[in-house]
């Protein structure tokens, strides 16, 4: 599937209520697991301790934080769309988030997202997107949840 082209409120329109579009799949191994602990300081054993996890985890192996696999919105993001024509645009929330999953490490996941709610604020454009990050290897749900963006297109 080809990345969706916006330039404008009206390039939004169309897409009300339908599915935008998916990623491609994104490995989340120990490396950057342990990147994203080190940057967080959060090196609970369950996410750094591969041995401790082999023998401890109900898993069987580390897991990707949580915050690491809604960090990779982002980039998964990008994969799906390009909005162009801006002053700026800012994360303006996130609702209804849930943890469904827990991501192996060394699994992949991707994004899907539909374009839930669009209001022309009188200048600014905010779009609620709703988003599941799933799991190849299981094809399971790892996350999901609604992302509000507000873009404020040239004029």
């Amino acid at each position: 599937m080809s990345k969706l082209i916006i330039n404008s409120y009206e390039d939004f329109l169309p897409h009300l209520g339908q599915e935008l579009g998916a990623s491609d799949y994104v490995q989340l191994n120990q490396e950057r697991i342990n990147q994203f602990a080190d940057a967080t300081l959060d090196h609970q054993w369950i996410h750094v301790d591969t041995a401790r996890a082999e023998r401890e985890s109900p898993f069987g192996s580390t897991i990707a934080h949580g915050y690491l696999t809604l960090s990779m919105l982002p980039y998964l993001w990008d994969q799906i769309i390009e909005v162009n024509n801006l002053e700026r645009m800012m994360n303006y929330g996130m609702d209804r988030m849930k943890f469904a999953q827990p991501v192996l490490s060394g699994q992949h996941i991707r994004m899907t997202t539909r374009l839930e709610d669009l209001a022309n604020l009188r200048g600014a454009i905010k779009t609620s997107i709703r988003f599941t990050i799933e799991i190849q290897e299981t094809g399971k749900k790892a996350l999901e949840g609604t992302a509000t963006f507000v873009y404020y297109f040239k004029k």
